[in-house]
């Protein structure tokens, strides 16, 4: 899963996107309203972490803009603004959820989880390849009805091949939707992950589902 978080206070920003990526997400942070309006408009996102005083657009304006560009990504909204009339007024230009500063992180968390869920909910529950299953809402994985335990980075490295199953996918397009778009992608990270899903997904079976098309990138398919 993919996170914008649209934030200028950088200690917030980096405080959020540090405990994110523990928990497996790839985050990208913009520091005020047109950088995270350009990004949210031309980059691929499940979910935006929006604070509400932002410099150049603030919140508000920015969700309201999102929504009537019929950009759907859900939104859940950061403010130390916490009377109704202003929580009322963060959910009728568009947000899903509305979070108060100062926050437990275990909150934050519970809200993402469930906003991305709504998400999911509308979508499918179990991504399926051959006899591979990944299941979204309890992160299980299994092959050949075996359970697969895979850390949140390979969960989310083989959620984006499985989502794309047949399809070639580069480099550039695992860095930006697995990691972030400040990844160095001259790095051997990817090929190191991808190294570490073959060894348990594909290692016991003679039907491999991974493979490395060269000069391109990686395809998972029966």
């Amino acid at each position: 899963m993919r996170i914008l978080v649209i934030e200028d206070e950088k200690k917030i920003a980096d405080f959020i996107k540090r405990g994110l990526k523990e928990e497996g997400y790839s985050v990208d942070i913009a520091t005020d309203g047109e950088q995270g309006h350009f990004l949210a408009t031309t980059e691929e996102y499940d979910l935006i972490v929006l604070d509400l005083m932002l410099p150049k657009i603030d919140g508000i304006t920015l969700c309201r803009r999102l929504r009537d560009e019929k950009v759907s990504i859900p939104i859940l909204m950061l403010t130390v603004k916490d009377s109704v009339k202003d929580k009322v007024k963060g959910l009728d230009s568009g947000a899903n959820d509305y979070l108060t500063k100062p926050f437990a992180f275990e909150e934050f968390l519970a809200r993402v989880r469930v906003l991305l869920r709504r998400a999911e909910s509308t979508q499918v529950a179990k991504l399926v390849v051959g006899n591979l299953v990944l299941d979204l809402l309890t992160h299980k994985v299994t092959r050949a009805g075996k359970e697969i335990e895979l850390t949140a980075k390979e969960f989310a490295l083989l959620e984006y091949l499985m989502r794309n199953k047949g399809v070639v996918v580069t480099r550039t397009m695992l860095s930006e939707h697995v990691w972030d778009i400040n990844f160095d992608t001259l790095t051997n990270v990817i090929d190191v992950y991808i190294n570490y899903l073959r060894n348990k997904i594909d290692r016991d079976f003679n039907n491999k589902l991974i493979h490395t098309v060269r000069g391109r990138g990686y395809i998972l398919k029966e």
